[in-house]
């Protein structure tokens, strides 16, 4: 079991190294400090039972990592406690632990004693090691040859096989491939069931949802939402919210936005919402609500509002518009107009753009009033129902029959 209480953790941040020096000298005579403080964490408090999986949430900077850190020894607290039940390893920011001029094999017993494990225990273990990890004739190599993928795989294989009642997972997994980390979930699905208890840091919202018994959200330090994965996942939908708003506002606002037209109508301001998330940050098979506000400054007698949705290569996903959806609409001149498309962002998880155009007709070839290149940035995290392949999940069906002779 792991029990945190009122952990807090400062930093002393130095403009200069030599202001290091001069505070040690000269601060018993003067009093005069030379550092600015940053809190990190700020009065956390937390339990882990046996058998149980805590997932973390938080942007990057909230104190996720430092957490840990101070859970396996790495940093230590400026304040407050925490207990835990045995020995505790894990898999934290790539590479720790590793001397990367030494070999995988030479790195194993490295690695081992510095995570507690004895030589008897490293000797006993070193086959499961190896052939977990699946690095082969490659752990006799330099790490340093090593890419990040296989560092994950040893990291991980040496902290599970040194048997420890409580283990963490800081955001590593996202490494590796698909098959490792199908690997690695099944191998922390049977320490859980062991009676382990995990501690699991990850930006991969479905994954949390998946492998977590409970979650807390941790924002500037402190613990702001705790209670089932899905609570938290919602909370922290919101804080990454609050944080892309600003970029979803106007053309003028993002700078991403590229605009053209020749402003007979002009988009002012669009936003994506998930029904359900109430955010940009949205599941896959969640119904979204896209609105757009047009400004007319013109009479225009064939309106059509399309847009184009691309993955992160810049690739067109899903485009249309509302001549594509047998819609014709009349706007007049010094009227404000609200456009809205609904429907299921049934696509893989990322991030994503959407460009918003206003034409004439059935594309913007004969008469474009207004373009802009990706005005909103969304993200698809995490998937609702049956689990799909590829960029996009096409609603299907399966049956299975005998065929007579």
């Amino acid at each position: 079991m792991i029990q945190v209480s009122n952990l807090y953790k400062k930093f002393k941040i130095y403009n200069k190294a030599s202001d290091r020096l001069k505070e040690i000298f000269f601060q018993a005579l003067s009093k005069q400090t030379y550092h600015h403080t940053h809190e990190v964490l700020k009065d956390i408090s937390l339990t882990v039972k046996e058998g149980e999986t805590l997932g973390i949430l938080g942007k990057n900077g909230a104190g996720k990592s430092t957490l840990l850190k101070i859970l396996t020894g790495i940093l230590m607290p400026s304040s407050g406690s925490f207990h835990i039940d045995g020995k505790i390893t894990g898999l934290l920011e790539l590479g720790t632990g590793f001397d990367c001029e030494l070999s995988g094999l030479k790195n194993i017993v490295i690695n081992g004693l510095l995570i507690g494990m004895s030589n008897e225990e490293i000797e006993q273990q070193r086959d499961a090691i190896i052939v977990f990890s699946e690095l082969g004739d490659y752990i006799n190599e330099p790490v340093r040859t090593y890419s990040s993928g296989m560092i994950v795989r040893l990291a991980f294989s040496i902290g599970i096989h040194a048997n420890p009642e409580c283990f963490v997972i800081d955001e590593a997994l996202s490494v590796g491939d698909a098959h490792f980390q199908q690997k690695c979930i099944r191998r922390i699905k049977e320490f859980r069931q062991a009676g382990g208890a995990i501690i699991f840091v990850s930006h991969d919202l479905n994954a949390v949802k998946m492998i977590c018994d409970r979650a807390i959200v941790i924002d500037q330090g402190m613990i702001v939402a705790e209670g089932t994965p899905e609570l938290a996942v919602n909370h922290y939908n919101q804080i990454m919210a609050v944080l892309d708003e600003e970029e979803n506002l106007s053309p003028k606002q993002n700078s991403l936005a590229q605009n053209f037209g020749n402003q007979k109508a002009n988009i002012i301001s669009a936003k994506l919402t998930g029904v359900e998330s109430k955010s940009s940050i949205v599941s896959s098979g969640e119904k979204v609500i896209l609105t757009i506000i047009i400004s007319a400054f013109q009479d225009i007698d064939d309106l059509s509002v399309g847009i184009m949705i691309r993955d992160r290569f810049g690739q067109d996903i899903f485009g249309t518009n509302s001549h594509h959806l047998d819609s014709k609409q009349e706007i007049k001149k010094s009227q404000d107009y609200q456009s809205i498309f609904t429907f299921v962002m049934d696509i893989a998880p990322g991030k994503y753009t959407i460009t918003i155009a206003l034409h004439s007709q059935e594309n913007h070839i004969d008469e474009c009033y207004h373009w802009v290149d990706n005005m909103i940035k969304f993200e698809v995290a995490g998937i609702k129902g049956h689990q799909f392949a590829g960029i996009c999940r096409l609603d299907s069906q399966y049956s299975l029959h005998r065929l007579d002779d």
